[in-house]
């Protein structure tokens, strides 16, 4: 029942703020809060009772005689934590975007898709029905490209939403025909009954007859899904969209690569974790792309000239560090270690994307010129963005670094079982270090004392309506919405890991050797972005000459461009066979009718008066004629 109201509060919110603007705010502020209570009423009272799981519906389901749709929602401790974050954030954007987008004439339907935007994930977080985190699953999508193109006034949004778009929908049809497998296979959407249906492992006896499901469809079935996954997180081969998407406003990018959207995906193969440990081919295929991911972001990251780019790229980073995890558990570990690593994601990143808002507005900008040294007119801000980032680097005790030390013990443990999790700590150790060095030199270049008024320089040449804008938001009594929601997620960050204490997610203890080796790396990845910072940014020592480079995001736009040309002349061509060719005929035919009506109609006029009479009359004697042979 909780989870229903969760879901259908932000739905109704969303609804609500497009009919009624004027209570609109309200309304969704009333929607966060409430949400945010009821899952930490939810959890509570499962930890008290010591119930695994609920269930609830929202509407109620029906049966196709051999198939059934139970339409089924459900509550656990992890899924309760997670939609508590998911509320939390959601709340955090929609009151900081009530004064970062106070001057947008299109801010009313923003706050309404963020609303919905957010039921969508609920409901994904809370479906135990196939079909409902399929709706979810395909709302946020929709949601994600109004947001990302918010701002559709500029070509670069709206190519930005169509990228987004069209990325995860060719992912996702991988996703939809994996989900429609699964469903066939087990004879219902219900989550149950396709996890007993595929989840058993399959045995089989010296002489080749098997139990359990098929393991060649199983393996093919999970595959499909776990591709629309990678697309959804924007992991290698899908992974450059998400920084274009850094297009559209910062509160929506904090939600989109905070709470929802990239995050989705750790939540569905959450749920479908028994099934997923016993398909290898999709665990390969998991652990090897995040593998990649992990690493190759981190590399981007650290060579952006774009801060909030650079934020985008460790996002793309940290979710493939939390589906690692799930690459590499073993079937009797679970995958709570990465559902941990997403909750403490969307407390720290949430954090930093509204901080470097916050600092971009007093800039002029987002990029490390204009932002170098901005963080010295900004205490709250610059203190923000550093427990950000010490949380995104894996210091000890903080919720990033706790949630970061679980999956790497995780992931140990799933390596000495065989399987990709070898490859997957090689790349996760790898990435501690580059993930410490460029939230090192992120800190740095808005930390910076030396020449801290080129900003000011660079805010010079601004238009004349973009300073009047910027003016306006340096008001700082016009700033305390969004200071209280950045004050409230530092200290969640800080605090943060107090989540174990209450036993919300079923993970083991905590190795010291992995935080003595933790911080080692955390050092060694530190020391290089001061050493490459002695003479300027470290980001530019880094890249050098090939900035341009790094920030195309070593030319993945370039090879979509290559991919897509042969299939837009190929759909050239054929447009051309069905407009010239095809609907020639089409239109030969038509004006050869027209013609001959025309021919027709102008000898029925010139003759009508000497063949009318005569027409007639050879009328009356076919008809004589018919009927005298009829009636012989």
């Amino acid at each position: 029942m909780i989870a229903s109201v969760l879901v259908l509060g932000f739905a109704g919110a969303g609804v609500l703020g497009l009919l009624l603007s004027r209570w609109a705010a309200a309304a969704r502020m009333l929607a966060t809060g409430a949400a945010g209570f009821l899952a930490i009423v939810a959890a509570g009272s499962m930890v008290r009772a010591q119930r695994p799981e609920t269930f609830g519906w929202v509407v109620p389901g029906f049966d196709l005689g051999a198939f059934a749709v139970p339409l089924d929602l459900g509550t656990s401790r992890p899924t309760a934590a997670v939609a508590f974050v998911v509320a939390l954030v959601a709340c955090g954007v929609q009151v900081y975007s009530t004064w970062y987008l106070r001057d947008d004439d299109r801010y009313p339907v923003f706050a309404a898709t963020v609303s919905l935007f957010t039921a969508a994930m609920l409901l994904v977080v809370h479906s135990r029905d196939l079909v409902l985190t399929l709706i979810g699953w395909e709302v946020m999508g929709w949601c994600s490209y109004l947001l990302i193109g918010h701002w559709s006034r500029r070509a670069s949004a709206r190519r930005a939403a169509y990228k987004a778009f069209l990325v995860t929908r060719i992912a996702d049809i991988g996703f939809v025909l994996g989900t429609v497998g699964l469903a066939a296979g087990a004879g219902s959407t219900a989550l149950t009954r396709v996890i007993a249906a595929w989840g058993e492992p399959t045995v089989c006896d010296e002489y080749a007859a098997c139990t359990g499901p098929d393991a060649v469809l199983r393996n093919v079935v999970v595959t499909l899904l776990v591709l629309g996954v990678l697309g959804k997180s924007a992991q290698i081969p899908f992974q450059d969209w998400l920084p274009d998407a850094m297009e559209g406003p910062t509160p929506a990018s904090a939600l989109i690569h905070a709470a929802t959207m990239v995050a989705a995906g750790t939540v569905v193969l959450a749920g479908l974790f028994p099934m997923l440990a016993q398909a290898q081919v999709a665990r390969w295929v998991l652990g090897v792309s995040t593998a990649l991911t992990m690493l190759v972001a981190a590399l981007l990251a650290m060579g952006q000239s774009d801060l909030k780019r650079l934020l985008a790229w460790s996002t793309v980073s940290q979710v493939a560090i939390m589906l690692s995890a799930l690459a590499s558990a073993g079937p009797a570990d679970g995958p709570d270690a990465g559902l941990f690593h997403l909750w403490s994601h969307a407390i720290f990143k949430s954090l930093l994307f509204l901080a470097i808002g916050l600092l971009g507005v007093i800039a002029g900008g987002t990029t490390a010129v204009l932002l170098r040294g901005i963080g010295m007119r900004s205490r709250l801000g610059r203190w923000a963005f550093l427990i950000g980032l010490l949380s995104l680097a894996g210091v000890p005790f903080l919720v990033g670094g706790l949630s970061k030390e679980h999956v790497i013990a995780e992931v140990y443990a799933g390596a000495a079982e065989g399987g990709p999790g070898v490859l997957v700590l090689l790349a996760l150790l790898l990435t501690v270090v580059v993930t410490a060095a460029y939230s090192t030199r992120a800190y740095l270049v808005i930390g910076e004392l030396i020449d801290v008024d080129q900003p000011v320089e660079a805010v010079a040449a601004l238009p004349a309506a973009r300073r009047a804008r910027r003016a306006e938001h340096l008001d700082p009594h016009g700033r305390g919405n969004a200071n209280a929601v950045l004050l409230v997620l530092a200290v969640l960050s800080l605090v943060g890991g107090l989540a174990l204490v209450l036993e919300l997610f079923d993970l083991p203890g905590l190795s010291w050797t992995w935080t003595v080796i933790t911080v080692l790396l955390i050092a060694v990845g530190a020391g290089l972005a001061f050493a490459l910072g002695r003479a300027g940014d470290p980001g530019v020592r880094f890249v050098g000459r090939r900035a341009a480079l790094w920030d195309s995001g070593f030319g993945a736009d370039t090879a979509y461009r290559a991919l897509v040309r042969p299939v837009e002349r190929l759909a050239r061509v054929v447009a051309f066979l069905d407009t010239e060719v095809i609907d020639g005929y089409v239109r030969g035919g038509a004006v050869a009718a027209r013609l001959a009506g025309l021919a027709g109609e102008r000898f029925h006029r010139r003759e009508r008066v000497r063949l009318g009479p005569w027409l007639v009359v050879a009328g009356l004697i076919i008809v004589l004629a018919v009927g005298v042979l009829g009636w012989r």
